[in-house]
């Protein structure tokens, strides 16, 4: 981080001088705020979001950039909040007036009145927010840092400009917000600032669940999501917002037998999964993998603790968290589900012998999404023996070595079977009838379990013998 107090040399993109022109032009004081100074600071790559506060009218500010830029780009204007937007090559630059909020206790939409740069800096969520560099000619590059938020940046400490208890109950989305920046930035949320989210965790309830969702969303694309996840615990926001998650919690111990924190469990497999992938929905998959071990757990006297069909359980859940948490209800759910059912498949492939025909079924029923799958299963090894470790892994090289085989040779992956029901019934002179499904489906059978090939001669051949011992009678061929 630099040592000195001016940044001009950091402001290195066009669009800066262009606000600077526009800013002095209208006599307005003008200084680009928040995360885009906050990760300029910390040299997090570039931003593309770039908020800008004018004294005075961020809306007669963005129309008068506009009109300086050549390509004179369109000013989105948004008079209820009195802001603009506006966009320069791959940049999106909002302009917002200097203001001051007061907020009513059952909602977090503000009062807002027209205010100087320090009520605006005081209504920002976190000190390391705050700090804004000034885009007038005179002092460009200047900082200003009335909460000493580069002293936070330095000692990567999360913390509010005012008193944590009215940050947070005014916009209690800023106590996702703190868990969200320690997670990302790697930083800790000091002592009172987390206390008060203890204290402030109900007022979470008057938050959208889109605005929830979506914090979880990037906690969940960090390096490490298990920090994120572990604070929300701590705070006593998590059972508000995945009660699903916080029921795996706690191990029970009955006649001397235990089971493993299927929650804490949960998190290291999240944790494992990271460095492997960027999909979100394959991190959401993982962290719900489980899910369905706490409604099926039961203890046997002879066998101890089971979770018989938790996959099964944890997939028809996936919905209604979903739905309650407003994520998509398409094709993304039912990836999760899908891997949330088969999530066991691979594990029993990789404690038994690994055949043919349990790798065919493994991969007809995973289609495109078995090296998903693969990776969802080498990631939930989180035993700490190493001998026992060793050997899953060593297991599941086989499975990858014998999916690969077996594709090779069978091109089993969202196969269709080689004939075609419309073959069935004219080799057979039948109309639509159970009969055409009961073929279909021992040709698909004998091609799994490795009886025939998966190509037509053989599947032709075995239709034929199939219809004759359902009693059909083929014609000419």
């Amino acid at each position: 981080m630099p040592k000195n107090k001016n940044y001009r040399e950091a402001l290195t993109s066009p669009i800066f001088h262009t606000i600077s022109k526009a800013a002095d032009d209208l006599e307005l004081d003008t200084y680009v705020i928040g995360g885009f100074v906050r990760d300029l600071l910390l040299d997090r790559g570039n931003h593309k979001d770039i908020d800008v506060v004018a004294v005075g009218s961020g809306i007669l500010l963005a129309k008068k950039v506009s009109k300086l830029l050549l390509h004179t780009p369109k000013v989105q204007v948004f008079k209820n909040y009195g802001t603009a937007m506006l966009r320069d090559g791959d940049l999106e630059i909002e302009f917002v007036g200097a203001r001051k909020e007061s907020y009513s206790y059952d909602s977090r939409n503000p009062v807002v009145e027209d205010g100087t740069l320090e009520d605006d800096q005081n209504r920002r969520d976190f000190t390391i927010n705050t700090l804004a560099l000034s885009l007038n000619g005179k002092d460009f590059g200047n900082i200003l840092d009335p909460f000493n938020g580069l002293k936070d940046l330095n000692s990567q400490i999360i913390r509010t400009p005012l008193d944590p208890d009215i940050t947070y109950s005014d916009d209690p989305l800023r106590m996702l917000r703190a868990i969200r920046f320690a997670t990302q930035l790697n930083f800790t949320i000091e002592p009172k600032s987390l206390k008060a989210i203890t204290r402030n965790k109900d007022r979470i309830q008057i938050i959208s669940r889109e605005r929830i969702t979506d914090e979880l969303n990037k906690i969940l694309l960090t390096e490490k999501p298990s920090v994120g996840f572990a604070l929300l615990h701590k705070t006593g926001l998590l059972p508000l917002i995945l009660p699903q998650l916080t029921a795996l919690e706690g191990i029970e111990e009955v006649e001397g037998q235990r089971h493993k924190d299927n929650f804490w469990h949960t998190l290291e497999v999240v944790d494992n999964i990271a460095p492997h992938t960027d999909d979100l929905w394959l991190r959401w998959a993982a962290l719900l993998h489980d899910i369905g071990k706490a409604p099926t757990k039961k203890f046997h006297k002879k066998i101890g603790w089971t979770f018989h069909g938790h996959e099964f359980m944890g997939a028809k859940m996936v919905y209604q968290l979903f739905k309650n948490l407003r994520l998509p209800l398409n094709e993304k759910m039912k990836y999760v589900q899908k891997l949330v059912l088969m999530s066991s498949r691979p594990i029993v492939i990789a404690d038994e012998k690994v055949t043919d025909s349990a790798v065919r079924r493994l991969v007809f029923d995973a289609g495109d999404d078995i090296e998903d799958l693969m990776t969802l299963c080498e990631a939930d090894i989180t035993t700490k023996n190493p001998n026992r470790f060793k050997k899953y892994h060593n297991n599941f090289k086989k499975v990858r070595k014998k999916i690969k085989e077996v594709e090779e040779k069978d091109h089993i992956r969202n196969f269709q079977p080689p004939v075609s029901g419309e073959e069935i019934m004219e080799t057979f002179d039948l109309k639509p009838s159970k009969e055409i499904g009961i073929i279909k489906d021992a040709i698909k059978e004998a091609i799994l379990e490795g009886e025939i090939p998966n190509e037509y001669s053989a599947a032709k051949e075995f239709m034929i013998k199939k219809g004759i011992s359902l009693g059909l009678v083929p014609g000419n061929q």
